[in-house]
């Protein structure tokens, strides 16, 4: 598995907020897709709520 860095920003009480988390994935596609459910569970935000701008693969 490869660590890939994932920012972006999503909408909060006060407008945007942005962020930047690490998860270990197989692919680009995976860690998107956990990105989303994370910030989702976490903040009770729907997908459209969120806004990723960036995936990058890690050094590991």
């Amino acid at each position: 598995m490869s660590q890939f860095t994932v920012t972006g920003q999503f909408k909060a009480r006060d407008g945007f907020a942005e962020f930047e988390t690490t998860i270990d994935a197989e692919n680009e596609n995976v860690a998107r897709e956990h990105a989303l459910s994370q910030l989702g569970s976490q903040h009770g935000l729907k997908r459209t709520e969120i806004d990723l701008e960036t995936v990058e693969e890690g050094d590991n």
